[in-house]
């Protein structure tokens, strides 16, 4: 049997896409070579941006069980002052879903590879190692197997340096209460120049160290030194060891993320340092936006729209990746003299008083691609995904495909009338009256009035059977 589409790897973006094409009636191949998930946690943490991707692969309610909101991030320098804080926008939440969280990577696993192997049209197959991606049956094949990507290695692809290596070490353990009550209630990044370490509250017990390794230590000596480096916080019989496991945090980007019918997404197409979480979410943004371009390419047979997958998300990887390499800077430096001026200037700047930065701040939105040529500042940004007076998301009611939605649809009495005013309030930041959204939940373009929806229209449609 011949797929469309051959998904090579399991992990989080491959099951992600696996899903969203199987939602769509993709006849797709999914192949690992591991059969068990992975029973340690990687990934750290989710944003609402991916619990949107989620809800759209029809695996959000099985997901949201194992996670939990994620607690504010607070900065401490070389006197233990607060220096900085990262935190949550206050609801209304303006995508559904709790903006930042955590969660525990096994589970979340499992739940979606359990729905997306129930979908008719997928088939996976695990246990299946891939030796040679031209002998796999299918149309177009995706490489999501991660950093060691066999699929980018046979493609001959290599990584862009984007000039960050740092050794660390990831501390994972399951917390007795007692210890629980005495450690920080929220994320603490421990900006000492002796050496920089990351707090994280994870959900029910779990909690995560990341230790920055000193020059000359040998990781392997390190992961078995592991409770003399967390002596500050816990001691052996306060804890159980969940994982312990030596890093470089790399700044990472393919060269191409595409070679004739072959693609490559997640950690085959980029890493970043983990100082955002933003890791598995950038994996899940590659599958939601080749997604719906696969789609049309299989329903048109015409691919020039795939260029754009490289376009979009390789721009917006490294525009997110300069930003973590600039807080990763703050946090691994270790001259104390430097430490302390960062620390005064950090203070000045925020005029004696931290406030807190909401995290999808630093979350850049698109910046060419397939966007409408009329510019504006909406174009390229996430349309908001409201509740709605009946009790539902828009995206459980509206679908996922090309939209037109207008102002008026979302008052009292319209189409998508909402409870909390979010859909609302964007139309009036943005000036306009109508938005039209993309099937990955971007804004194509926008309008403010009905001739300028109709060019808006008349100027996607063209794109489209052009691509």
């Amino acid at each position: 049997m011949r797929f469309d589409v051959a998904v090579v790897g399991f992990g989080p973006t491959g099951a992600v896409l696996a899903g969203l094409l199987g939602r769509s009636g993709v006849r797709t191949l999914v192949l690992d070579k591991s059969r068990e998930v992975y029973d340690k946690p990687r990934a750290f943490a989710l944003d609402h941006e991916a619990m949107r991707v989620l809800q759209n692969v029809g695996a959000a309610a099985e997901v949201a069980p194992h996670t939990a909101p994620f607690t504010p991030s607070e900065y401490y320098g070389v006197g233990g002052q607060l220096i900085k804080r990262l935190g949550s926008i206050a609801p209304p939440y303006p995508l559904g879903w709790t903006p930042n969280m955590v969660f525990n990577q096994p589970a979340v696993e499992a739940a979606l590879r359990a729905k997306v192997a129930s979908m008719p049209s997928v088939e996976v197959r695990l246990g299946e190692e891939v030796t040679d991606i031209g002998a796999v049956p299918c149309r177009f094949l995706v490489g999501c197997d991660g950093a060691s990507s066999t699929v980018r290695q046979q493609l001959g692809i290599e990584y862009e340096d984007l000039a960050f290596d740092e050794p660390w070490l990831v501390v994972d353990l399951q917390v007795t209460p007692e210890a629980l009550a005495r450690l920080p209630d929220v994320s603490v990044q421990y900006c000492e120049p002796a050496r920089p370490c990351t707090y994280l509250v994870g959900p029910g017990a779990h909690r995560r160290w990341e230790i920055m390794l000193l020059p000359g230590e040998e990781p392997a000596r390190m992961e078995r030194d592991v409770w003399r480096l967390l002596a500050r916080w816990l001691e052996p019989s306060q804890a159980t060891l969940w994982r312990v496991a030596s890093y470089r945090f790399h700044a990472l980007v393919a060269a191409r993320w595409r070679r004739g019918n072959a693609f490559l997404a997640g950690d085959a197409a980029h890493q970043q340092p983990p100082f955002t979480g933003q890791g598995m979410c950038q994996g899940m943004r590659d599958a939601a936006n080749l997604h719906w371009k696969l789609v049309h390419a299989l329903s048109t047979g015409k691919e020039a729209l795939l260029e754009t997958y490289e376009t979009e998300r390789k721009a917006h990887v490294r525009r997110l990746t300069s930003t973590i390499k600039d807080i990763g800077r703050l946090i691994c430096e270790r001259d104390p003299i430097a430490a302390a001026a960062r620390d005064r200037r950090l203070l000045e700047e925020a005029a004696g008083e931290v406030r807190t930065v909401p995290r999808q701040n630093l979350i850049p939105g698109l910046d060419g691609g397939f966007l409408s040529p009329a510019a504006h500042s909406a174009n390229g940004t996430m349309f908001p995904q409201p509740r709605l007076a009946i009790g539902r998301l828009l995206d459980d009611v509206a679908g996922t495909g090309f939209r037109v939605f207008t102002k008026a649809s979302f008052a009292e009495g319209g189409e998508y009338e909402e409870s909390e005013g979010v859909a609302r309030a964007w139309f009036e930041g943005n000036g306009c009256t109508s938005a039209l959204v993309r099937p990955d939940h971007y804004v194509y373009g926008v309008a403010r009035n009905a001739t300028e929806l109709e060019a808006q229209q008349a100027a996607m449609e063209k794109a489209l059977q052009c691509s």
